[in-house]
């Protein structure tokens, strides 16, 4: 029950972050994406104030022997650069600037039922089941 509150909360400041700093608004994304006479900073401060946020939280983590809710840290070991990693971000990249939105604000704009917003959900989750059921399984 603590993670599922814990979870809500954080998913909650996450979404209201969002909302207050107009992120959720994809025209701000691609104004900053555009580096002509509409060029618009505010993502690269919402970025930095976040970093500054979760600097000192990430250093008081890091000093803990395990997380509060789970036995053990999961932190990816691998350093691999390979084709599933650069393909990934490729289309995240493509789609980010394609529409202005990445998975956090479109679920946070997806209350406003504007059809480009219900557009891009829909295929971020045909890329999710895509990805699901066409990547083999480790066993």
């Amino acid at each position: 029950m603590k993670v599922l509150i814990a979870s809500l909360f954080s998913g909650l400041l996450f979404g209201f972050g969002l909302v207050v700093s107009g992120m959720s608004n994809p025209a701000r994304v691609l104004n900053f994406l555009d580096f002509s006479a509409n060029w618009d900073a505010t993502l690269a401060f919402v970025m930095g104030g976040a970093i500054l946020v979760a600097a000192p939280g990430i250093y008081w983590v890091r000093k803990r022997s395990k997380p509060l809710f789970a036995n053990k840290f999961d932190i990816p070991t691998s350093k691999t650069i390979d084709s599933k990693l650069v393909l990934g971000s490729a289309c995240f990249g493509i789609g980010w600037g394609i529409s202005g939105f990445c998975p956090g604000p479109a679920v946070v704009a997806v209350v406003s039922l504007q059809s480009d917003v219900l557009l891009f959900i829909g295929a971020m989750l045909v890329g999710m089941l895509a990805q699901y059921f066409l990547t083999p399984k480790s066993s």
